[in-house]
């Protein structure tokens, strides 16, 4: 950053307004640290924000990619990587807070931070108690980039291991749009039907993209799932 006034430079920068006044590229120099041989960290950040799209690219982008990206390697990927990941965890509540999901809105909001720009497919299920607060979050099946095979005694194993009262399927669409597939209203149907044999209602199905998401409790795709 030879070019760049030592006062406007990304650390001493932070150091003198905050982090909220740095730009985005900025930010991503101070997490890759140093640059390449052929550029320095703020000329590297301009470029790995123009190849994968801006930081919402950022974070879509897997471990492998951001590799690919000239003058980064596996070690800077790594830094990225865990900044976007420690990112993701400070939107999500702590396990002991238990939070109890009322509405599919409320459910959307607790999974979207982690699981909605995920760059694969992932299909997991929330277990809930009988209060319809949350037990624990597994990913039952984690797909190519736009589809994943699951079975239902893959989902129920797992809600009958965590001693679940209902439980909510969700997964993601990499596509970015969560409009339901003919294949994901199927597989629900199949779900519900599994879940009143045993014992286990299914509260709802959300498909998650991006900052959006399709429920399909609320768009009445599925009129047999548990309120």
């Amino acid at each position: 950053m030879k070019d760049v006034a030592p006062y406007e430079r990304p650390r001493e920068k932070l150091a003198r307004i905050g982090a909220a006044g740095l730009g985005e590229n900025e930010l991503l120099a101070l997490v890759l640290g140093v640059g390449s041989r052929r550029s320095d960290a703020l000329e590297l950040a301009n470029c790995l924000l123009r190849v994968v799209g801006g930081v919402h690219g950022l974070v879509r982008s897997d471990f492998g990619a951001l590799c690919r990206v000239p003058g980064v390697g596996a070690a800077k990927a790594a830094q990225i990587v865990a900044a976007v990941e420690l990112g993701r965890r400070t939107l999500i509540c702590r396990a002991a807070d238990r939070p109890r999901l009322r509405t599919p809105r409320d459910i959307a909001a607790h999974l979207l931070p982690q699981y909605g720009a995920l760059p694969v497919e992932h299909f997991g299920i929330v277990m809930l108690d009988t209060k319809h607060r949350v037990i624990r979050i597994r990913i039952v099946a984690i797909g190519s980039l736009d589809t994943t095979v699951v079975h239902p005694r893959e989902v129920f194993r797992e809600a009958a291991s965590g001693s679940a009262a209902a439980i909510v399927l969700f997964h993601n669409h990499p596509s970015g749009d969560p409009t339901p597939s003919p294949d994901d209203l199927r597989l629900t149907t199949r779900m519900v039907e599994a879940g009143e044999v045993m014992g286990i209602d299914v509260v709802d199905h959300l498909i998650l993209a991006d900052q959006r998401y399709y429920s399909l409790i609320e768009a009445g795709h599925v009129k047999t799932m548990a309120r």
